[in-house]
């Protein structure tokens, strides 16, 4: 079999269990499922503005355009943006220190490629993102995945290891991008603490959501060993940092690859975030609005489905991802286009991204969908489900 036959042969393969991926644009579409949960990347753009690069230009290095970075910032792409960035975190987010990364996919394969060594062990959720895996499989560090959210099954892995010789990581993400959960924090610490393990906290669907965060220190009393922040959901923007001791920050810029070989981001981009995470701390009233409509979401799918089938709440808190689970590929990619035919953007998870027979629409609301647009969307998936 040569590569083009292998690759035919793996597309059809997908093909023939309906997980075929394909782009699609969505513009004239509602939008249902998106990570721009603040409508922050349909902000006009005016931190690219003449007299915001004047103001700023203090931030720009003398040999250096605002589009471009030049190289590493190890080399050439460091910026005082970049520092005033890290610092203006390290500061509000009350920890050591804070490295700028160019997405959230690059800060966790960084972290937890080079971190974890030989005779060292992760334990993570089953439901962690995609690029922690990613990044295990490049660590020659042992691994383990305990059940979603299950502190037994957590303890069980850390009391059946704990004579290891070697360092002990414990992954998991505040707030589910497959489920729209929240992670059980309290008990995790506690875990973590009495078998001095260090916890790796993913925020980027719980950032600019629910504060800054669910695992800030304000949170937990403590803050934990590592916190991930991405700037391309709250934010709408492009980015990410890893938050810990300087400590850390001092390995990351030595060990971690990607960050060592990848162009910096540009300084452009990197004003825009120190614009918006500042218009994130200051407008609490976005998020406040955020919720109020994911409270409106979650009412009406609740009266679709009373046994159950949106995420819960906890603390008084509405994740803004909500799902419905329509097992089979087949089934699931059938709602999602007749969705689209009415004019509302949401996609299928299928399977193998979810277990199969757990397939389901992912509702992701935001603070600009309209009473009119969520009450319409629901009454679509009411026809559906009666249909």
């Amino acid at each position: 079999m040569n590569a083009e036959q292998f690759m035919q042969f793996k597309i059809g393969n997908k093909e023939s269990t309906n997980g075929i991926r394909k782009l699609q644009l969505t513009n004239d579409l509602t939008d249902f499922s998106s990570n721009d949960y603040l409508g922050y990347s349909r902000l006009k753009n005016e931190e690219s503005s003449k007299e915001y690069l004047q103001s700023e230009a203090r931030l720009l290095p003398k040999n250096q355009g605002w589009s471009g970075a030049g190289g590493s910032r190890l080399l050439s792409g460091n910026s005082a943006a970049a520092e005033e960035l890290e610092d203006l975190f390290a500061t509000q987010e009350k920890t050591g220190a804070a490295l700028l990364f160019n997405s959230g996919y690059t800060a966790n394969t960084s972290l937890f490629s080079c971190l974890p060594q030989k005779g060292d062990l992760v334990i993570y959720d089953q439901y962690i993102h995609a690029s922690v895996i990613d990044g295990l499989r490049l660590s020659y560090a042992d691994r383990l995945k305990f059940r979603h959210n299950d502190c037994r099954d957590l303890e069980n892995k850390l009391l059946q290891n704990k004579d290891r010789q070697g360092r002990c990581y414990v992954a998991i993400e505040s707030l589910y991008s497959m489920d729209g959960d929240f992670a059980n924090l309290p008990p995790i610490l506690a875990l973590c603490s009495k078998y001095q393990a260090r916890l790796i906290v993913d925020e980027a669907h719980a950032f600019g959501v629910f504060g800054t965060g669910l695992a800030t220190s304000e949170v937990t009393g403590t803050p934990v060993f590592a916190r991930i922040i991405t700037f391309s959901k709250a934010l709408g923007l492009h980015g990410a940092v890893i938050l810990g001791s300087q400590l850390l920050k001092t390995y990351l810029v030595n060990f971690a690859r990607p960050f060592i070989y990848s162009t910096a981001l540009p300084p452009m981009l990197i004003l825009s975030i120190l614009t918006r995470y500042k218009r994130l701390l200051t407008l609490p009233e976005e998020q406040h609005k955020l919720q109020q409509k994911s409270t409106l979401l979650r009412a009406n799918l609740q009266a679709i489905y009373p046994a159950g089938n949106s995420t819960e709440r906890i603390d008084l808190k509405v994740s803004p991802i909500q799902i419905i689970t329509i097992p089979g590929n087949e089934n699931c990619l059938r709602w999602s286009k007749l969705l689209f035919e009415k004019g509302y953007a949401v996609y299928p998870i299928r399977s193998p991204t979810v277990p199969a027979g757990t397939e389901r629409l992912r509702i992701c609301i935001h603070s600009f969908n309209t009473e009119t647009e969520i009450n319409g969307l629901c009454e679509q998936i009411k026809q559906l489900h009666q249909s």
